[in-house]
């Protein structure tokens, strides 16, 4: 089924939060197999030509993947008419397919997809030209990092000019051919110069560019990759949410000539520390200044985080509800066990996602108006609650200080509704133990349940569950 879809859903398990110990199947075995023959003794053949054997390699995989993850399904995700629907802190009714239902479509296909990709410049220190089959933590944290970017960067409630071009068949949509807004033949050339004028347009390329496949973009999977090596990560490896969560901050932090007045953080021991925030925050007024206080960054914030056990603990289903019902959430870096997903709200028992296991042929966004159709999707899928993995990261925006002061209080509320005796993170005052900013990304937040609360830092590289539940 060779078309260009926009719909997939791949059943098989790729990377994800699966242990280090415990890779995808296919890509194991392809991996091994082309690596050359075993002579007698158990050593391999002379390795008189690496870069051969590494092509080879490559293609195997890549010819693999295409086929894994190029599938086209024409099913549909089911919705309710009747329950609302929940996204990133706004509520759909899809009754009657009135307004909300057509706002809703709108916002959804708004949200950029970042997904698999093939075709691209080789990741340093491999032959890899794909991430197919390894890269999907990655792609879900692009995918959250750039929802915190539009709201950085773009008017609230921006959507997609391209987006209102949607149709009603339930939740499955067409591409539009329209160039821009339906206009009268006398206003036409005003109106399409306008359309490619805009300001919020030319931001929005602007940003789907900094996610590119290509050494030069910020965001890209090869800056993220180089980012990743301090923690011991290589292109081809397997990237938990904790891990992914660090590796934004640092691309972020790396990116402050592209991307001014925003800054990252990421919580330490499930815990965000309100002066740590504030001290990343404020931006010391230049000298002749007179102002009642410094300026202030925008903020991510990143809290990894782990819901149960092995599997995830029910009473915490609520207040990710709650947390997600927060306009100030912009999602949750996560999946299902050796399967990331890129959670956006949810539907009575059931969460909204966005899916980056799809092969997409790269986009060039070195050149002038490239294509965007392949960076959004109109097609949005549910997964049942008890299919989520506990190990996940959930993050926050706030672009002023007010809106941080309200974050810090909404998101204590939801917390608080959990039936659980420990929360799943929380807000207090003062600083943490360590700069955030030094902390090791691969580091193990031991959660004590006995005798008493009590949070233990330790070290461990070979571990890819950031997070222990004793």
């Amino acid at each position: 089924i060779w078309t260009s879809p926009v719909v997939m859903n791949p059943s098989s398990p790729c990377e994800g939060q699966s242990p280090e110990g415990d890779p995808p199947d296919d890509w194991f075995h392809l991996s091994t197999m082309s690596l050359g023959t075993q002579g007698s003794d158990g050593s391999r053949d002379d390795p008189e030509e690496p870069e051969e054997r590494g092509r080879l390699k490559s293609k195997l995989v890549l010819a693999w993947n295409n086929v894994k993850y190029g599938w086209s399904f024409k099913s549909k995700a089911h919705f309710s008419k009747t329950s609302p629907l929940t996204m990133l802190g706004q509520s759909y009714l899809l009754s009657h397919g009135g307004e909300r239902c057509s706002c809703f479509r709108q916002a959804f296909a708004t949200l950029l997809w970042l997904t698999y990709r093939r075709g691209f410049p080789q990741l340093d220190g491999s032959s890899l030209t794909t991430d197919s089959g390894w890269g999907c933590m990655l792609r879900s944290g692009q995918m959250l990092l750039a929802q915190g970017l539009l709201l950085h960067l773009l008017p609230p409630g921006w959507t997609w000019l391209s987006a209102n071009h949607v149709s009603k068949d339930d939740m499955e949509v067409q591409e539009s051919r329209s160039l821009g807004p339906e206009v009268t033949k006398k206003g036409r050339r005003k109106s399409i110069v306008s359309f490619l004028e805009s300001r919020t347009e030319v931001t929005h390329r602007r940003v789907v560019s900094w996610f590119g496949d290509h050494p030069i973009a910020p965001f890209g999977l090869h800056q993220l990759v180089e980012q990743g090596t301090s923690a011991g990560k290589k292109a081809g490896d397997w990237y938990g949410p904790s891990i992914v969560a660090h590796i934004l901050r640092k691309a972020v932090d790396a990116a402050s000539a592209e991307v001014s007045n925003l800054t990252v953080y990421v919580a330490q021991d499930c815990t965000v520390y309100v002066d740590d925030v504030v001290r990343l925050c404020e931006r010391p007024l230049s000298e002749g200044s007179t102002g009642p206080s410094p300026a202030w960054k925008s903020v991510i914030i990143l809290v990894p985080v782990r819901l149960g056990g092995e599997v995830l603990n029910t009473t915490y289903i609520k207040c990710v509800k709650n947390l997600l019902r927060l306009e100030c959430c912009i999602g949750i870096i996560g999946g299902k066990p050796k399967h990331s997903l890129f959670f956006v709200g949810y539907q009575d028992e059931q969460l909204l996602y966005l899916d980056p296991h799809y092969s997409q042929s790269t986009v060039d966004i070195t050149q002038d108006n490239f294509p965007l159709e392949s960076f959004h999707c109109k097609c949005p899928r549910k997964i049942s609650f008890s299919r989520m993995d506990p190990s996940c990261t959930i993050g926050f925006f706030a672009k002023s200080q007010k809106e941080f002061e309200l974050l810090c209080s909404t998101v204590s509320t939801a917390l608080s509704s959990s039936t659980e005796k420990y929360p799943i993170f929380t807000i207090a005052e003062g600083q943490g133990q360590e700069d955030e900013r030094d902390a090791p990304p691969n580091s193990i937040t031991h959660i004590l349940t006995k005798d008493k609360a009590r949070l233990q830092r330790t070290n461990n590289s070979n571990s890819m569950d950031e997070f222990v539940l004793l």
